[in-house]
């Protein structure tokens, strides 16, 4: 038999002829393997490679020319199975011609969760810093960048990283949102990548930094504290704006009227609602001292509060905050921050932002209850999002065909916020507190130096909640004096007010060296 004739007979053995069955014509074809389904769905979503692009620039910061290389690309992290699940996206700095050994590296991002990290990478410490109206709206198009004098390139390399599904990075493989989307989720993936990229740029002899922003410094906590006992520790970790402990943020309980009262305070002070000479820091200082002490007092006492109490109480509110008398004790002594931004101007017609008060809106409505927006995000946003698409795609040739999300779709819907503290006893929470995490990395590793870094304006996370988090870690005497703080007349973004940013970049500057000569 010829081959020809024996490939034709083999054909026929797997086809049979059409044959008509109720006015209809069938035809058999070769049987699928009973796993082909199976197999399909377990391709999942395709793995990219690991791509970058490379460009060269230089920056002059204190007179000195710095020549740095920008590296805009991917990583890819791994699985518990050691499969390929996320590709994160990354933007370095990293200067020319330095020791990598003696050369420190800090690794940024912000928080949401599920934020990208666009904010900190085009406002703060990069190499270039967008140029908004602040604290007015910004204009729309054509957005404008300038060289960034106050950029901290010039005491680390930096690495600017979006949150897993946040900006350019994606799941991948049989990656999920549910990979992500979770307190200790996340703090996985950023020790993943971190770890990778040390890795791939033999960086790890370099002194390390951690900088968040706002739950950012939630995730810095717990993620030093995770590297730390995977052997890798961390020489700082600055925390601006931060949120470390959900526990006690919930509506019923007076902590969150407490901690909100010198915010209060502070920004009734610069739109001159109250009567206080000296300081702003004279002034919330103050505010701090009544917030601890009468106020709490009262607050703690509930509805047995007397009533000549209550109203010596009220007055001092009103007199500390700018709001009338009668609001506060209608209010039960008690403001929201909420309340707070839409009733401080009310007469003016005005509503303040909730991450930088210093903003004002107009509602439609001047009878309601609490702002409609918020027009320190609404400011600062198209400005943000179109100088950071302009930039990247021209300066640093990155180009994507994918869309770039601020948020991560779907990953702060599906949060779990629920976490496991590294601390005997206390290792099961319902909402994180890694405070706990960084005490814990700090008793481990002495050397360890935070920076926090608060805007008196910030409505957002308030800065005395912030004090009280970090001063009730628990730790020995020796350790307390390596936590540091920063304080700024600026919002949750500091770096809006260029005059806070200065500031915050000399702190920085001696934090940095501190932290690397101890």
């Amino acid at each position: 038999m010829s081959l020809n004739a024996w490939k034709r007979l083999r054909l026929a053995a797997v086809m049979v002829l059409a044959v008509s069955v109720s006015g209809k014509v069938l035809a058999q074809v070769p049987e699928k393997p009973k796993n082909q389904e199976e197999k399909k769905e377990d391709v999942g979503i395709p793995v990219p490679p690991e791509t970058n692009s490379v460009t060269k620039h230089d920056i002059t910061l204190g007179g000195q020319v710095i020549h740095y290389t920008a590296t805009a690309g991917n990583l890819l992290i791994r699985d518990e199975h050691d499969h390929p699940n996320g590709s994160i996206f990354y933007v370095a700095y990293t200067q020319d011609g330095v020791d990598a050994k003696s050369r420190p590296v800090t690794f940024f991002y912000n928080g949401g969760p599920g934020a990208a990290t666009i904010w900190l990478h085009m406002g703060s410490f990069g190499p270039i810093r967008v140029i908004t109206q602040s604290p007015e709206a910004s204009s729309p198009a054509p957005f404008n960048w300038v060289q960034n004098e106050y950029s901290l390139l010039d005491k680390s390399d930096l690495v600017f990283i979006d949150a897993p599904l946040a900006g350019f990075s994606r799941a991948v493989g049989k990656g999920t949102v549910k990979d992500f989307a979770g307190t200790d989720q996340d703090i996985q993936a950023f020790r993943k990548f971190i770890e990778r990229y040390i890795t791939v740029n033999q960086r790890w002899s370099s002194p390390k930094f951690l900088f968040g922003e706002s739950y950012g410094t939630t995730r810095s906590a717990g993620l030093v504290s995770a590297l730390q006992n995977d052997g890798v520790p961390f020489n700082g970790v600055v925390l601006l704006s931060s949120i470390l402990n959900y526990n006690i943020r919930n509506p019923g309980y007076d902590t969150e009227s407490i901690g909100y009262f010198p915010s209060f305070a502070a920004i009734g002070y610069y739109f001159k609602k109250v009567k206080a000479t000296g300081s702003m820091a004279d002034w919330v200082q103050q505010a701090r001292e009544f917030a601890r002490g009468p106020y709490a007092q009262a607050l703690a006492q509930g509805d047995r509060l007397p009533q000549a109490e209550f109203n010596a109480i009220a007055a001092r509110v009103a007199a500390f905050t700018g709001l009338k008398e009668e609001y506060v004790k209608n209010a039960r002594l008690r403001i929201s921050a909420s309340r707070f931004r839409k009733e401080l101007l009310r007469d003016d017609e005005r509503t303040l932002g909730r991450y930088d008060a210093r903003f004002m809106g107009w509602d439609p409505d001047e009878a309601g209850e609490t702002p409609g927006y918020d027009p320190s995000e609404s400011g600062i946003s198209g400005t943000y999002v179109g100088a950071f698409h302009d930039y990247i795609q021209r300066e640093l040739k990155y180009m994507s065909q994918e869309p770039y999300y601020t948020s991560a779709p779907g990953v702060n819907q599906a949060w779990d916020f629920k976490h496991r503290a590294p601390v005997q006893g206390r290792n099961e929470q319902s909402n994180p507190d890694t405070a706990l995490d960084l005490a814990d990395a700090m008793r481990k590793n002495p050397k360890l130096k935070v920076f926090s870094a608060n805007g008196y304006f910030d409505l957002a996370t308030p800065f005395f909640a912030t004090e009280y988090d970090l001063s009730h870690m628990e730790l020995p005497s020796k350790l307390i004096g390596n936590v540091e703080f920063g304080y700024y007349p600026a919002g949750h973004m500091v770096y809006l007010n260029v005059d806070a940013l200065r500031q915050m970049k000399g702190d920085l500057a001696k934090f940095y060296a501190g932290a690397l000569h101890n």
